[in-house]
């Protein structure tokens, strides 16, 4: 059974960073897509970052030039890269994954991490 587990959340002050990371378990060929959104309460999930295996990427303006997202094939892992963190980047952060597994795709969410921006 594929799961997504992710971690890294926390306290931040302003401007600080913080490195999540989406770890997949289970016997899965590749993660073909991966994503991470958000969510505060009362408020759609929303998405900060995707990207194929491929290499394309998408960031909504909010978090371009902020966030990178990456995918370590090797590792079974997705990770995102926050910099120069706001106090509206609070929310739960989930990670989303586009998963090959003998020759079926599955798309899978892991639980979610807090991630806290405030001084």
């Amino acid at each position: 059974q594929v799961q997504l587990v992710e971690s890294g959340g926390g306290l931040v002050q302003p401007g600080g960073s913080l490195r999540l990371s989406c770890a997949v378990s289970g016997s899965i060929s590749s993660i073909n897509a991966a994503g991470w959104y958000r969510q505060t309460p009362g408020k759609q999930r929303e998405l900060v970052a995707y990207k194929t295996s491929g290499g394309t990427t998408n960031y909504p303006d909010s978090v371009k030039g902020r966030f990178t997202i990456s995918i370590d094939n090797a590792k079974n892992t997705v990770y995102l890269q926050m910099n120069s963190l706001k106090p509206e980047d609070t929310a739960v952060y989930y990670c989303n994954a586009r998963i090959l597994v003998d020759n079926i795709y599955y798309n899978n969410w892991g639980q979610g991490t807090q991630v806290t921006v405030s001084s």
